[in-house]
């Protein structure tokens, strides 16, 4: 497996030929869109332009929304993370090359206890961590403690161009303790390359 971010939340995981789209967005974020194509694209929020933005031809088949799904022997299951006025906001698990996969989104808050007890030790959880509107990183350290993944990728902090305010991606580390970790330009794993111990892993876009 292969996982590639762009910025924000949006992330590119690559088993052989499938590809799963996490997030996509469009220019108004100050940042480059993500160009490629999918097996299958799932969205946390439907802030996201949808289905402006959203083709079955660059981005496979499309997933919004609490349910349960299987495309192409990937499974995702979905949960209503908040409940705000004209929005969908989801949070999902994801089983992709027998790796359990969870995303928060940009979540303002922790989700129900259904959804954590299912999100308990994932093998990769994808994180907010710039703070600012979205979750503070004391909230998403408590977490990530619940749910005791064993890797951690953040993500929606501060890159450059983002047009909106987000804290840099130290304040995270700090905040749960692992100041050291060092950037890197995308991750190569398989399930039986996972540690035991708690990794925390930090992509450049």
């Amino acid at each position: 497996m292969v996982i590639n971010w762009y910025g924000e939340g949006c992330f590119r995981i690559q088993s052989g030929d499938t590809t799963l789209k996490v997030d996509p967005f469009d220019s108004s974020t100050g940042l480059t869109p993500p160009r490629f194509k999918a097996d299958l694209t799932i969205f946390t929020d439907t802030n996201y332009p949808l289905p402006d933005s959203a083709s079955e031809s660059e981005d496979g088949t499309i997933i919004v929304g609490p349910g349960e799904y299987e495309i192409k022997g990937i499974q995702v299951l979905g949960w209503q993370a908040e409940a705000e006025k004209e929005k969908i906001k989801s949070i999902y698990l994801v089983n992709f090359e027998d790796m359990r996969l969870g995303f928060l989104g940009n979540l303002k808050s922790i989700p129900k206890a259904e959804a954590v007890e299912e999100l308990d030790g994932v093998d990769i959880l994808f994180v907010p961590a710039g703070g600012e509107s979205f979750a503070s990183q004391a909230s998403i350290g408590k977490l990530i403690k619940q749910i005791s993944p064993k890797i951690i990728i953040p993500s929606f902090f501060s890159v450059p161009n983002l047009k909106r305010k987000a804290d840099k991606i130290s304040v995270f580390l700090d905040e749960i303790g692992k100041q050291d970790t060092k950037p890197q330009e995308k991750l190569t794993i398989k399930k039986k390359e996972l540690s035991q111990s708690m990794q925390v892993i930090v992509l450049t876009v």
